[in-house]
């Protein structure tokens, strides 16, 4: 998928009205609320349980790794679980910030699970996160 605009993939999201406590944007999307980046080539959200079994209807379930995750068409993915060091997706939830009115990992933590992921585009964004003084 090609970048897209991340206002338009929160508006996406924001359209789905999940239960509030139950998800947080994830990976990159942190990033692009922070106003680091302005494209990004899905939205990742990590979800608890119940809302899990409301999205798994809506899209096709793909193993990232050894996660599954429910990727729908309109560029939003959502898992219960991340490929990438031991993520404890309820204290993420627990602790997530509101931006604009839906939750968002804390940059801190995003910072730690780009560090452990260490792809190409990780870097850079550890290395925007740092330049902002937010890693």
């Amino acid at each position: 998928m090609s970048d897209l605009p991340s206002a338009d993939l929160f508006e996406r999201l924001r359209a789905m009205r999940l239960p509030p406590g139950t998800y947080a944007v994830f990976g990159s999307g942190p990033l692009a609320a922070h106003g680091l980046i302005n494209e990004i080539g899905d939205l990742d959200v990590i979800v608890r349980e119940t809302t899990w079994k409301r999205v798994e209807r809506l899209g096709t379930i793909v193993m990232h790794g050894d996660d599954p995750v429910v990727e729908l068409d309109n560029g939003l993915s959502f898992g219960r679980s991340w490929a990438y060091g031991d993520v404890d997706i309820e204290r993420l939830i627990e602790n997530a910030e509101m931006i604009d009115g839906l939750p968002f990992v804390r940059l801190d933590a995003v910072a730690e699970y780009k560090r452990i992921a260490g792809r190409p585009k990780d870097v850079r964004h550890i290395e925007l996160m740092e330049s902002a003084g937010l890693a």
